[in-house]
């Protein structure tokens, strides 16, 4: 055990932040702590680095470990280059450097006794040179800003002449190089590329180490973590698993406290009904039964109502104008600034209902790109062109027209007189905003929750193809979830920007990589574009070049013949018997999952863990089964 935490507390005057938090941490062992924002996570932080003192608790770090501590947005100020701010990690190393080359030159001029003594010391010394990796630290250093996206020519540049998120890419390489004890890392995939994190993966998850991570990259900490500290109500939950492992544990453990809850309620409400039979005889033998009850119930230990957790959307939101099945058409754009060309050769084809990510490293020009089609930008070259009836809807994590005197409510009745009560409720529910959440007003509202209303709104309108550039910045997980729910029941059309690689493999069915010189095409998420670029480097590897994968390839529409309209015809109706199937798979798992719900809603279920825990595992795998379904019964409709 390397680091342990006991029942830590802390809070500010009235307002508890933590309370009780209790862990430990191994030597090597990778982290994740999760939980909303506000939950206390930087906090904790701070009270492990010493940085703020808990009010109770006990906080034991094992002797002589060293630890490193990355900030959200550290901004180091330096005049060194960035080469040179990361040579200042390897002082002792090249300290031992000078010291060897300086006992060379001082031992021409010795001999016998007096140069094997001082050839006994160079031998010390550069054997401790060697231990520590002396000779590798410029290739260390190389790699590790190449991985963070400096290029060569970045190294000479001043650090204090970078942005915000260049200087924090630089403390964030100066920390991985120094190697400390613990790692501990604030959303260290901030202002980094999809390349940079996947680079930045592989290096943690084979760091020596102990590495504790703040983060709401859900594909990332998947890849790295084998521990998730939930922060929740004050208190931490330990769950020996990666965030899947946490995700889908979390959700049984919640529905069985739900039940337990609910059950316990019940029962108080039953007490107090008796309570109040016996009060109201008024008779002592009645009165002393009411007190003795009443003590009882009062010794009782009360289960905390559980939060909510994102509801699965079961409203389709489909627009209220359908477009053509062509939305979008775009051939050999380019964008040129002066004499440097930003993107050139750009072909894409969007038709109706696609789910499309556009990914690429940072400094591409996905966000330009987003702009041209938007009309906010000018093109250099090139042809754009929108199909029947296509309405853009545009979503924007940093933009929301709202009036922030009114109430959630009433930003929906007004811009959409014409809706019910009823109808208003409904929507909102499925943006997860119930009850009397729908009367707050928008300035009180937190980002998460604007960007959920201001998606409410888009799918409302006359929208029939939104546009999102980068919609998970800055959201919790709860609202990132939400967001992609609602995306996956959108029966319009999308496309956008986003370097959250969970929520683009949860949400697209097809994946548009830009470079410098075009697009390349995945007919699938996320999942499946690393599988197809791994295949590619495999095959460069072997042959020297990929190979070309036909469903990469842009296809011509020609005219078919009178038999090609045969063979086609032939080839829909065999896919409507293979939808039609589909279909009935469908319902008779729907039916399981019904069955499975009604069951755990059961008294003698809700109070049974081991019967719960094997219902809930039977529901998740039909919950599985079900979105397999889904996804097969939209890529027969796709092909139909």
């Amino acid at each position: 055990m390397i680091l342990s935490l006991s029942e830590v507390s802390k809070g500010y005057g009235t307002e508890i932040i933590l309370e009780k938090i209790s862990f430990n941490i191994e030597e090597k062992e990778k982290t994740a702590v999760v939980g909303v924002n506000g939950a206390g996570k930087t906090t904790l932080f701070k009270i492990i680095t010493n940085e703020i003192t808990s009010d109770s608790g006990d906080v034991y770090i094992k002797k002589d470990i060293s630890i490193g501590y990355l900030k959200q947005n550290a901004i180091p100020n330096s005049e060194k280059t960035i080469y040179n701010e990361m040579l200042s990690v390897f002082d002792n190393i090249i300290n031992m450097e000078n010291d060897l080359r300086q006992m060379e030159i001082e031992m021409k001029s010795l001999s016998g006794t007096q140069l094997e003594e001082y050839m006994k010391k160079y031998s010390d010394l550069q054997y401790k040179f060697e231990l520590i990796d002396g000779y590798s630290y410029k290739s260390r250093i190389k790699g590790v800003l190449k991985g963070l996206g400096f290029s060569d020519k970045d190294f000479e540049r001043p650090v204090n002449s970078l942005s915000g998120g260049q200087k924090t890419r630089v403390y964030l390489g100066s920390l991985l190089l120094s190697k400390p004890d613990i790692l501990l890392l604030d959303e260290p995939t901030n202002h980094l590329d999809i390349e940079s994190i996947a680079w930045l993966e592989e290096f943690l998850r084979t760091y020596s180490g102990a590495v504790i991570i703040i983060s709401h990259d859900r594909y990332f900490l998947d890849k790295i973590v084998t521990k998730t500290i939930e922060i929740e109500n004050r208190r931490a939950h330990v769950y020996e698993g990666n965030y899947s492992f946490y995700a889908k544990n979390k959700a049984i453990n919640r529905q069985i406290e739900q039940e337990h809850f609910i059950q316990q309620q019940k029962e108080i409400k039953r007490q107090e009904d008796i309570i109040a039979k016996l009060r109201s005889f008024n008779r002592e033998k009645s009165v002393k039964r009411a007190e003795s009850r009443q003590k009882q119930l009062d010794k009782m230990d009360l289960i905390d109502k559980p939060e909510n957790l994102p509801n699965k959307m079961r409203l389709k939101l489909t627009p209220k104008i359908t477009s053509g099945n062509d939305v979008l058409y775009v051939e050999n754009l380019e964008k040129s600034f002066d004499d440097t060309t930003l993107f050139k050769n750009i072909n894409i084809d969007i038709k109706k209902g696609d789910k499309t990510a556009i990914i690429g490293p940072n400094g591409v020009g996905k966000s330009t790109l987003l702009k041209i089609l938007l009309g906010k930008a000018q093109k250099t070259l090139g042809d754009i062109r929108f199909g029947t009836n296509v309405n853009i809807g545009y979503y924007d994590q940093e933009q929301h027209n709202f009036d922030e005197s009114k109430t959630i409510f009433q930003e929906i009745s007004d811009t959409y007189p014409t809706m019910t009560n009823g109808e208003i409720r409904n929507v909102l529910a499925s943006f997860v905003f119930e009850g009397d959440d729908v009367f707050k007003l928008i300035s009180s509202l937190s980002g998460g929750e604007k960007g959920r209303l201001s998606l409410a709104k888009i799918m409302l309108s006359k929208a029939n193809f939104i546009i999102l550039d980068e919609p998970t910045n800055h959201l919790d997980i709860f609202s990132k979830e939400i967001l992609e729910n609602a995306i996956n029941n959108y029966e319009g059309t999308v496309l956008y920007v986003s370097h959250d690689r969970y929520f683009v493999n949860k949400t697209a069915k097809k994946i548009l990589e830009l470079s410098n010189n075009g697009i390349t095409e995945y007919l699938g998420n996320y999942d499946y574009y690393v599988e197809k670029k791994e295949t590619a480097r495999r095959e460069e590897l072997l042959f020297g070049e990929p190979k070309t994968n036909e469903s990469e390839k842009t296809i011509s529409q020609t005219k078919l013949s009178y038999q090609a309209q045969k063979e086609q015809q032939a080839k829909e109706r065999k896919i409507k018997n293979q939808i039609k199937k589909v279909e009935n798979d469908i319902d008779e798992i729907e039916n399981q999952i019904k069955t499975i719900e009604q069951q755990l809603l059961l008294p003698e279920i809700a109070t049974n863990a081991e019967k719960a825990h094997e219902l809930f595992d039977k529901k998740t795998s039909l919950d599985e089964s079900l979105k397999e379904l889904y996804i097969k019964w939209e890529e027969l409709q796709e092909i139909l």
